[in-house]
């Protein structure tokens, strides 16, 4: 929760990955919130009473979200799909608007990554900016697993990470109303 509100903040990106972790995090331990408390919460030693009652309700209401969505097996909260959106539809406001254009060739850039991975989920087709976010995250659990990561795949994601930060950037900005777009002129 303290890292969470922290990461939205400053790097959405981030924020959005980290938001996964814990969503998986919590159908590791079944939805069980004694488990988190004592797999997680209680593993900060250095928080206070109250900021652990507040990470404690947090877990919970996350635990209560994922039941009500019917998201225990997989699959994403509607607050984390709501963050994707987004993102999405800041990309292509960025996208649309020819004072961004260092940003159109960052993203041309990492457009035939994109395609490629695009073409290998086969049906399971999501939008460009979920396929960066997926990819990124299949890698980060490809790490904790310490399974080996190609280079072609090392140097993929490090493209989609660039473009990420750049696209996380304009968000922060937009966040805090600094993001002016032509039509705002």
């Amino acid at each position: 929760m303290i890292t969470a509100s922290a990461k939205k903040r400053e790097n959405i990106a981030e924020y959005l990955l980290y938001m996964w972790q814990i969503e998986d995090l919590i159908r590791a331990f079944g939805l069980d919130l004694d488990k988190i408390q004592a797999n997680i919460i209680d593993r900060y030693s250095d928080l206070d009473d109250r900021q652990r009652k507040e990470m404690t309700e947090w877990y919970e209401s996350l635990i209560d979200m994922t039941r009500r969505e019917g998201k225990e097996k997989s699959g994403h909260l509607q607050l984390n799909i709501n963050t994707l959106n987004d993102i999405e539809r800041l990309h292509r406001q960025l996208l649309n608007d020819p004072k961004f254009a260092a940003y159109a060739t960052q993203y041309y850039s990492t457009l035939p990554i994109i395609v490629e991975l695009r073409a290998k989920a086969g049906d399971n087709k999501k939008d460009e900016i979920e396929t960066c976010f997926d990819a990124l995250y299949g890698i980060l659990m490809l790490r904790l697993q310490k399974k080996e990561v190609s280079p072609e795949t090392v140097a993929a994601a490090q493209q989609i990470s660039k473009f990420l930060a750049v696209l996380s950037n304009f968000y922060k900005q937009d966040y805090n109303n600094e993001l002016k777009f032509s039509e705002d002129d």
